[in-house]
């Protein structure tokens, strides 16, 4: 997918992963890159200008903050009224929260930490889907993916050893309402993706913490794989399937 898409990406400025994610939608010819950040005014943010563009590219900055839920629906209206955007093809979902309170075991995982972790991690993508369908509909192919984690998976719960209680119950629950949505939503292409156990500086905190020395994947291959990824998407092959950045596809 190139060329006269409008893409919208939350976080966009979050650590070097998605500021090169968004560089890599950026630098290809007539794209619209809708950067939706928490801190418009925050250093990471005010660098985004300076992104290299493909001809006819352009960049516009949006204030999200994903622990204000009249955020999602302000940020939609202003695109319209402001930005004159008119369709969304691609929202890619990836603000959220990982916060050190929610490491340790359940058992002593506090209400509160919970809460706040799915809040932000599975409800503000649910609010940004709600007030974008209108937006997404109109869109030739429209694909709402939702960046999760191998850490929501039951499934595969056995083989994680890393105690975010919080962080994984609020990926497990954005799991289920991207699947609900998908089968809800036919004319769609919605999935959840994980990007891997990235080489970031979070993630090479959580690889320490279990006795590793880095993260197994490099941010070129996280990065590559989920734009090929997300360009190839389609309702028959991808939608309503949990995916990590190379394909695999994950057990729910």
């Amino acid at each position: 997918m190139s060329g006269d898409t409008t893409y919208l990406i939350t976080g966009a400025n979050r650590g070097k992963h998605w500021s090169r994610s968004t560089a890599a939608y950026l630098s290809r010819p007539d794209n619209t890159v809708i950067a939706a950040v928490r801190d418009p005014s925050h250093a990471t943010a005010k660098s985004l200008p300076e992104l290299s563009k493909g001809h006819g590219s352009a960049l516009i900055t949006v204030k999200l903050d994903s622990s204000v839920p009249a955020d999602a629906a302000t940020v939609i209206q202003s695109l319209q009224s402001e930005h004159n955007i008119s369709a969304l093809d691609v929202i890619i979902v990836n603000a959220g929260i990982n916060d050190d309170s929610n490491f340790g075991p359940v058992a002593q995982l506090s209400i509160d930490v919970l809460d706040q972790h799915v809040r932000i991690n599975a409800y503000t993508p649910l609010l940004l889907f709600q007030a974008a369908l209108p937006l997404l509909e109109k869109a030739k192919t429209p694909k709402f993916v939702a960046i999760t984690s191998g850490i929501g998976s039951i499934g595969i719960m056995e083989h994680i050893p890393f105690p975010m209680g919080g962080y994984g119950t609020s990926k497990a629950v954005l799991n289920f309402l991207v699947s609900k949505l998908n089968f809800e939503n036919e004319k769609l292409i919605i999935f959840p993706l994980s990007p891997g156990f990235v080489q970031t500086d979070m993630g090479n905190a959580a690889a320490d913490y279990v006795g590793m020395k880095e993260a197994p994947t490099t941010l070129d291959a996280s990065i590559n794989g989920i734009v090929k990824l997300v360009d190839a998407a389609s309702r028959q092959e991808t939608s309503g399937h949990f995916l990590s950045f190379d394909g695999r596809e994950i057990p729910w």
